[in-house]
């Protein structure tokens, strides 16, 4: 089974960017879906942003206009851009993946379907 491993988390102020990727231990074909997802201490898990069948991508209304989900499959790995941070997206963010690809991005951001999950990297954002 494929394993992914997330990066590029760390302490940023509000209104910086980073960047995390996500590689996968094998190759990810293009016809997988792929998303991030995050958690907040004391709170649950919600989606982010997701590329879903026939490459449709989802974003959460939280991060609209300041997160960019992306994949490069010759590198199996999947990018979040995240701009314009604020402190709410304090969080641990995690990469996910779906070789079934049952169905739209919005559908993975809202029932979480993914069939492998990363351990995660920590995003933290002061004011």
């Amino acid at each position: 089974q494929v394993q992914l491993v997330e990066s590029g988390g760390g302490s940023v102020q509000a209104g910086g960017s980073l960047r995390l990727s996500c590689t996968a231990s094998e190759y990810t074909r293009s016809s997988y879906c792929m998303g991030w997802f995050r958690q907040a201490p004391g709170k649950e898990r919600e989606g982010v942003a997701a590329i879903g069948r026939a490459g449709s991508t989802a974003y959460a209304d939280s991060v609209k206009g300041r997160f960019t989900i992306s994949k490069e499959n010759a590198k199996n790995t999947l990018y979040l851009q995240m701009n314009s941070l604020k402190p709410e997206d304090t969080a641990m963010y995690y990469c996910a993946a779906d070789p079934r690809c049952l169905s739209s991005a919005g559908w993975y951001i809202r029932s979480g379907s993914f069939e492998v999950w990363g351990q995660g990297t920590l995003v933290t954002v002061s004011s």
